[in-house]
């Protein structure tokens, strides 16, 4: 993937996030100031109660109407203005760059989710995942295009083996949004429990490609396996290609149904349509994006 190419992903990025963002105004926040309601009280312009007045209190926040009225103090309250928690899982296995579609889709995704919570003012952390290897990558990384460099840098991994999320730093409260084709083998409740835990809200966004989703294979071929590189030659008659297809229906189908169960968000994104028709096509029914007010 060149310095080009990830300019042009982001752009398309940057062009999205102009039309959506991720669904932050739907939750309830509780942290540090910023622009988001949330659950506490605070200095923001939208109302909340109101309570008895205790000595100490800003006497700017009595509720001089009522005092008029009853000749009892009152303290108007509003509620808190807090920051969004974001923290955004980068699955960056091979076979999320194998094919140049799929890769630049994936590439999109990324900077999607990292610009979007980025002009929200959300606390976002960012971490890359391969395997058992986990890396945190300052989201300055993501906007000038360094961490692409930090993903060659990676180990290889078993082209089997899960993203290990156990070892991010996941916050309280916060929005997760995992990127990653989710080709890889395994119960998909153990990830999203962790994705769920902690009161989190996940979000997951597999980008795929139609060669892998309904393929026509047939006769002699050689395949290469993303994460290894090796080369396995298959002869493909039409019994195999259907049990691939079935196979790979009912992965999809144990993720979708685990998402439903965990509350998460769960939206596959086709490498094929520009970025926008395909994120008003799977993403933003989903609820994994909304669209700006």
């Amino acid at each position: 993937m060149t310095p080009e190419l990830l300019t042009e992903c982001h752009a398309r990025a940057l062009a999205a996030a102009g039309r959506l963002r991720l669904p932050l105004r739907s939750r309830v926040w509780k942290g540090a100031a910023g622009e988001f309601l949330g659950a506490g009280t605070g200095s923001s312009l939208d109302f909340q109660d109101h309570r008895t007045y205790v000595p100490g209190d800003d006497p700017r926040h009595i509720n001089w109407q009522a005092y008029a009225r009853t000749g009892n103090y009152t303290m108007k309250l509003y509620r808190e203005e807090v920051r969004p928690v974001v923290d955004v899982i980068l699955d960056v296995s091979e076979s999320m760059f194998f094919e140049p579609a799929k890769a630049t889709r994936a590439i999109e995704l990324i900077y999607l989710v990292v610009e979007s919570a980025r002009h929200s003012g959300a606390a976002t952390s960012v971490h890359l995942v391969r395997g058992a290897t986990v890396r945190p990558v300052p989201v300055e990384e993501i906007v000038t295009h360094r961490w692409f460099d930090t993903v060659r840098g990676l180990p290889a991994t078993d082209s089997a083996a899960s993203p290990d999320l156990s070892r991010i730093p996941l916050r309280q409260n916060a929005i997760r949004v995992f990127v990653s084709d989710l080709l890889f083998e395994g119960d998909p409740e153990p990830p999203l429990r962790l994705l769920s835990g902690r009161h989190g809200s996940p979000i997951l966004l597999a980008p795929y490609s139609r060669s892998e989703a309904d393929p026509d294979w047939h006769g002699n071929l050689e395949f290469i396996d993303a994460e290894a590189g090796s080369r396995h030659p298959h002869r493909i008659e039409p019994n195999v290609l259907r049990r691939y297809k079935e196979a790979y229906g009912r992965h999809f189908t144990l993720w979708k149904n685990a998402a439903r169960r965990h509350h998460a968000a769960f939206a596959r994104v086709a490498a094929e349509p520009d970025f926008q028709t395909s994120l008003f096509a799977e993403a933003v029914p989903a609820a994994a994006f909304e669209t700006q007010a």
